[in-house]
């Protein structure tokens, strides 16, 4: 057999191999931060699905990089209409690469339309790693990162942004959110509000570029630093809620947090059982709290 580093010779014709979907992460702002791979990936591509096809062509001319392939835009308001095709594509046999503005492709960016539709066709998906906003974010932070959620961007109204926060609420573990920086003094009050005041968190901006900036601090300062106005892109990483000692929850709470877990489908003995070891009591305490609420409701007309 030859030796693995072999040159494998010029691709064979898309109608004669499978086709195969590649996810690229794309640098989130420094263009050294590319991955080795992606200048390949861009160069073989039959297809190159892009978020913004000149931002497209700004990279592909930082790296160097002949594209040969055909380039279609994929974003937000054609995702949708435009899946088909491309799934089209891969099922003739396609090497179709999907790239985003920054980071990787369906981290709150276009791309599980089109994964999930490529995976129902037994389609192959494959990824080339690269920057990501939330682990940089993350590292970043000063805050434990063994345990994370990623939650995303915020509702932009001020009643949904404090109802998807109250859900986040009792969450232990580090939350990290993406926000607009117009709306990051509100989005920042509204976590001191939900959250405490003195919830630690820290907000990065500019992550990888020549402004980069993490202040870290108290939400209630970071929301008056804030108010002053701040630029650039945003990611904030917030501390999760402190475990609940023994007696730290009323009775009332205990019944809520139950309930809430069944509303959520999970059956009233996993959800006693789930809040028993959050509230650090024993089960029978919490399940006595969940009979007597029961018994004292006045009964359904």
């Amino acid at each position: 057999m030859p030796p693995s580093d072999t040159p494998a010779g010029p691709p064979a014709p898309a109608s004669d191999r499978a086709g195969v979907l590649v996810l690229a992460g794309t640098p989130i702002g420094d263009v050294a931060d590319a991955p080795p791979r992606l200048a390949a990936e861009l160069a073989g591509a039959d297809v190159i699905a892009a978020e913004d096809t000149r931002r497209l062509r700004r990279l592909t001319q930082a790296l160097g990089v002949q594209t040969s392939g055909r380039v279609v835009s994929y974003f937000e308001g054609n995702e949708s209409a435009r899946t088909p095709e491309l799934v089209d594509a891969l099922a003739g046999g396609a090497r179709v690469l999907l790239v985003t503005d920054a980071g990787m492709p369906s981290v709150s960016d276009p791309g599980y339309r089109l994964v999930a539709a490529a995976v129902e066709k037994d389609i192959r998906v494959t990824a080339v790693p690269g920057p990501s906003a939330v682990l940089t974010a993350l590292a970043l932070s000063g805050l434990p990162v063994d345990r994370f959620c990623f939650e995303g961007f915020l509702p932009r109204k001020s009643g949904e942004r404090l109802a998807r926060l109250r859900e986040n609420e009792n969450e232990r573990r580090t939350l990290v959110y993406f926000e607009a920086p117009h709306r990051l003094d509100a989005a920042l009050a509204a976590m001191a509000e939900v959250f405490g005041a003195d919830r630690r968190a820290a907000v990065c901006r500019e992550l990888t570029k020549t402004y980069e900036e993490v202040k870290r601090g108290p939400l209630a300062e970071l929301a008056a630093w804030a108010a002053d106005g701040v630029r650039g892109e945003i990611t904030v990483v917030v501390e999760g809620a402190p475990a609940p000692g023994p007696g730290d929850l009323d009775p009332a709470e205990l019944v809520r947090r139950v309930r809430a877990r069944e509303e959520a489908g999970e059956r009233r003995k996993e959800a006693i059982a789930a809040v028993a070891a959050e509230a650090g009591l024993p089960k029978r305490e919490v399940f006595d709290a969940v009979v007597a609420a029961k018994n004292s409701a006045p009964p359904a007309p």
